[in-house]
């Protein structure tokens, strides 16, 4: 040992190996299979370990540039537009350096209520005051992103701005906004007019992206990370393909693409999916015969993560996407609000969105080093197996004739679907738990302020109204010229005769279910003034009971019940009392296994003489499961049953 080792102190114990951890895990686990027990699998099937050694050789993925902090986004999606420009100059004044216009009917746009923008004087006033020369800008608008697209050319032009200085990532997305609505006009109508606005764009000198292949249609609709990031090559690539086709050279094609992808609470997860996006590009780039450059890669916080049940909970779901997203290496990050399922977020939960990336930024300096988790044995190695697995469905929808043709077999969206349901089967056994919501709920929580959108929600149209006729590649100006002299989006017309259509993929959040089953007894108890209530016949003394009654409390509080514990009982006759007391129709036997077998099927044949409708136990019933029935228990309740099953059959009880 020498006083220069950076290690001095632990050099003089012996060097642990692989192999000595894994004999010291063995003999914990005592016989247990160590792959069931501490290995991990994503909704793709990759193992996760419990153990990684250092990936010495990984070197850092050209990201952000070096110590550059990433963009912080502030959705405009308010419906009116003088509302949400006040949100966004609050937001730009209080430390944002971006804004999302998020239109009605987007992606982006989940519940339905999204900005309306209709014509240049709408987004005159959104923009009313903001310096477009001093933050970057993304479009969200969906079928509408070449109208927008035109707008903002026409308001550039007008208002003398220098497109070159702009930084601008339009949007246009006929792919994303196909798989979301289910309609199509017809594929060769839709690239002619997105390469049509493309070119318009380029063509005025504006510097930002002009497409974005986004992946959030498939996370918003459950689907896994290497769906997701399949599905933004596949765009990437089908876009790449079709900008070529109409004129540009692939070195000027790929600059005008960019990537947007969900971030969720499974930080590394996360972190990998965004490392994997820039690896996966970076291999077309070479196979085009391109040097890999850098990918301008948005994120946003996932919708489907958030919850309505216990809204809290969302600052630290947002907390860990965010730090996910950003140490991943994303350009610019976009936080939902905490209460961005409830309704329309006010200005404290715009805040607390904003001032998360504030804090991850200023304070804890995320930014200062270039991809912080290159090296590290777990993120390298999901960082690759998600490529791998990403690259192997990339390849599935090439050879199916490209992602249009394989969204219009409805191949994508029954893998999607597949993914969902096994997911959603998971959460209903809380082998994947919801903290505030399958987990640890509190059905005494208040629910937090929202803003109340207008009385009456502006209307947004769907098409143009009938412009001049224009030659190909002309369009675009004239929808521009158009929109300078005060035209306005008319009424949604017919479908045309070839018009495609396919299941839309909609987005879900994962809560929905229990927050359903939450709902209805909410509702009860607004309507009578009690909350229904299960009863705990608790039986023996406290350290007998307490273990599963409190996983019975949770797993019936969860659905919307009142559980609370009681105190132990001095006999039956004072269970049976307190039962009656209680006014509950549904009881819950909870103790040892034990107590079970010597006085269960007793106490279940006196609850039931006592009036139970409805009679649980907590805890597997073994062999005596048929004698446990015939004394009157209904069902039972235990780690990895079908909590959404039994919280319906309760809701069933008291006639619902």
């Amino acid at each position: 040992m020498t006083s220069s080792s950076p290690l001095a102190f632990a050099a003089e114990f012996p060097a642990a190996t692989q192999a000595d951890w894994r004999a010291a895990v063995d003999a914990v686990l005592k016989g247990k299979p160590f792959d069931k027990t501490l290995v991990g699998r994503t909704a793709d099937g990759l193992a996760i370990e419990p153990l990684y050694p250092r990936a010495a050789a990984a070197e850092p993925l050209a990201g952000r540039p070096a110590g550059a902090p990433w963009t912080i986004v502030q959705r405009a999606d308010q419906p009116a537009a003088a509302d949400a420009n006040g949100q966004a100059l609050a937001d730009l004044g209080e430390g944002a350096s971006g804004l999302a216009l998020v239109t009605r009917g987007a992606i982006g746009d989940r519940r339905g209520d999204g900005l309306v923008l209709d014509g240049l004087a709408d987004l005159d006033q959104v923009l009313d005051g903001v310096m477009l020369d001093l933050i970057q800008l993304r479009v969200d608008a969906g079928t509408a992103a070449g109208h927008v697209a035109a707008m903002i050319a026409a308001k550039t032009e007008r208002d003398r701005l220098d497109p070159s200085g702009l930084a601008v990532a339009f949007g246009i997305d006929p792919i994303g906004a196909f798989a979301r609505r289910g309609t199509l006009e017809s594929w060769d109508g839709a690239a002619a007019k997105a390469a049509d606005a493309v070119l318009g764009l380029r063509r005025r000198g504006f510097a930002g992206t002009q497409v974005m292949a986004d992946g959030r249609v498939i996370h918003d609709a459950g689907g896994s990370e290497a769906q997701e990031l399949a599905f933004a090559l596949g765009a990437a690539v089908q876009y790449l393909r079709l900008l070529e086709a109409a004129g540009l050279g692939l070195d000027e094609a790929r600059r005008a693409i960019a990537v947007l992808l969900a971030a969720d609470a499974d930080q590394f997860l996360t972190t990998a999916k965004m490392r994997a996006m820039r690896q996966l590009w970076a291999r077309v780039e070479s196979a085009c015969g391109l040097a890999p450059a850098r990918l301008d890669l948005h994120a946003e916080t996932a919708w489907r993560m958030l919850s309505v049940t216990d809204p809290a909970v969302n600052w630290l779901r947002t907390t860990t996407a965010c730090f996910a997203a950003g140490i991943g290496g994303a350009d610019h990050v976009t936080v939902q609000p905490w209460t961005a399922a409830i309704g329309l977020p006010d200005a404290f939960a715009r805040r607390i969105a904003r001032n998360t990336q504030l804090i991850l930024i200023e304070e804890s300096n995320l930014h200062r080093v270039a991809d912080p988790a290159a090296g590290s044995g777990g993120v390298e190695a999901l960082t690759t197996e998600l490529c791998e697995a990403a690259w192997g469905l990339f390849q599935a929808s090439e050879r199916a004739g490209g992602l249009v043709a394989a969204l219009t077999s409805g191949a994508i969206q029954a893998d999607v679907a597949k993914v969902r349901l096994a997911r959603r089967a998971a959460i209903a056994r809380r082998r994947e738990p919801l903290t505030g919501t399958s987990e640890f709920p509190n059905v005494h929580e208040t629910t937090p302020e929202v803003l109340r959108p207008p009385a009456r929600l502006p209307r947004q149209a769907d098409t143009l109204i009938e412009l001049p006729a224009a030659a190909k590649g002309e369009r675009f100006e004239a929808t521009v010229a158009a929109f300078a002299r005060g035209a306005v989006r008319a009424a949604l017309s017919r479908p045309k005769t070839d018009t495609i259509f396919v299941d839309p993929l909609q987005p879900i959040r994962l809560a929905e279910p229990f927050e359903a089953l939450r709902a209805a007894l909410d509702g009860v108890t607004a309507r009578t003034g009690t909350r229904p209530r299960v009863f705990l016949a608790v039986l023996g003394p406290v350290a007998a009971f307490t273990a599963r009654a409190t996983f019975a409390k949770n797993l019936f509080e969860a659905g919307g019940f009142e559980a609370p514990i009681p105190e132990p009982f001095a006999d039956r006759a004072a269970l049976l009392a307190a039962f009656q007391a209680s006014k509950a129709q549904i009881a819950c036997i909870c103790s040892s296994d034990e107590l079970y077998a010597a006085e269960a099927e007793g106490v279940a044949e006196a609850l039931k003489s006592a009036g139970a409708a409805q009679l649980w136990l907590a805890g597997r019933p073994g062999e005596a499961e048929q004698s446990l029935k015939a004394a009157g228990i209904d069902g039972f309740v235990y780690a990895g049953c079908d909590v959404l099953d039994c919280l319906g059959a309760a809701q069933a009880a008291l006639g619902m």
